[in-house]
């Protein structure tokens, strides 16, 4: 089994419900994972601990919303429970299976229950209801864009839910680096 290194990069993006596309610049996250032998189609199945996978927090320095950025004091930090899936060289295409614990925090004040994600991000068409995008395989550097839309559900937190019109859709847009160290 061979290490594997996921790197995220500058370019990203998320959009919740209704609201508007936010650019994210996730550069800095990433982390290893393994790397299993190919299937009789090609398939190589990869799997990262969430204990070593880092996501950059969507704050004021890493995000912005119709061209400025969030407001200070607030942040959405990304916890990833799960990561793994399929990754076919030869073309490129990736399809991972995501599960993340999204906490919404003001100014260390207060914290929302979490907002759980669950979605597959590949490198192919993904399209809901209200999101869709379409990703990139991988290139001969391991660079590509991820894509994947989820169901968000109710946190229980009335007025959260209310601003975010849960049950939604979100949408994922992940440009990462992926190589065979």
């Amino acid at each position: 089994m061979p290490p594997l290194q996921l790197t995220t990069e500058a370019g990203c993006g998320l959009a919740i419900g209704r609201y508007p596309r936010f650019r994210y610049n996730a550069r800095g996250g990433g982390g290893s994972g393994q790397l299993e032998a190919p299937d009789g189609e090609g398939w190589r199945p990869l799997a990262f601990a969430p204990e070593g996978l880092t996501i950059p927090a969507l704050t004021w320095r890493t995000t912005r919303v119709l061209g400025l950025p969030l407001p200070p004091g607030l942040s959405i930090s990304i916890a990833p429970q799960r990561l793994e899936g399929h990754w076919r060289q030869e073309s490129g295409a990736v399809q991972l299976e995501f599960l993340a614990q999204f906490v919404f925090a003001v100014a260390g004040l207060y914290q929302a229950p979490d907002l759980i994600v669950r979605t597959r991000l590949g490198t192919a068409e993904a399209r809901g209801q209200r999101h869709s995008a379409v990703g990139v395989p991988l290139d001969q550097d391991g660079r590509g864009v991820l894509v994947g839309v989820a169901v968000v559900e109710p946190t229980g937190e009335g007025w959260l839910d209310r601003f975010l019109g849960l049950p939604d859709e979100a949408l994922a847009v992940l440009r990462c680096r992926l190589v065979v160290e």
